[in-house]
């Protein structure tokens, strides 16, 4: 319910609503991407800094950016549920999980090597085209199963046709 007044804008509502969930002890679930490499099963939440490589990660992840908005990439903020200035929504949007799971399996892995990561939920709607802009971009086949289905990137197009 929260989620709902938040797309609608309506702040004060999603305020009550999340005090009601905190007082009945409701706890959402977070959302959540895995990716194994060389057996190791490396796990990420949004905003992630406790992996090892985080500040390589996330270093990856700026100059990727850059190079995703000089190819005609725009974040799509809308789905940023928290009220919060524009850019900060852009900076929330950077470091979604399946973001970070990926930008590891770019650093950590050889070109040839297509990069599979794991979701708990759906994929949001600016991740999704993200990583179509950084396939391209890195020349890498990365294929994401989400809770709906897979999605393989490949040279910036995904298997879904963008339906998901």
């Amino acid at each position: 319910m929260a989620n709902i007044y938040a797309s609608a804008g309506m702040w004060d509502e999603v305020a009550k609503t999340r005090k009601t969930m905190h007082e009945r002890g409701v706890v959402k679930k977070p959302g959540f991407s895995w990716i194994e490499i060389k057996r190791k099963v490396h796990v990420f939440l949004v905003g992630d800094t406790s992996h090892p490589r985080s500040k390589e990660i996330h270093e990856f992840l700026g100059e990727l950016s850059k190079r995703m908005k000089e190819e005609g990439y725009v974040p799509d903020t809308n789905f940023v549920l928290h009220d919060v200035e524009e850019e900060q929504k852009e900076q929330n949007l950077s470091y979604h999980s399946e973001k970070l799971a990926v930008a590891l399996g770019i650093i950590a892995t050889s070109p040839e090597t297509p990069i599979k990561v794991f979701k708990n939920l759906r994929t949001c709607v600016d991740c999704h085209t993200a990583i179509k802009f950084i396939s391209k971009i890195a020349k890498r086949k990365i294929i994401v199963r989400d809770s709906n289905r897979f999605h393989c990137f490949e040279d910036g197009k995904c298997s879904c046709g963008d339906y998901w």
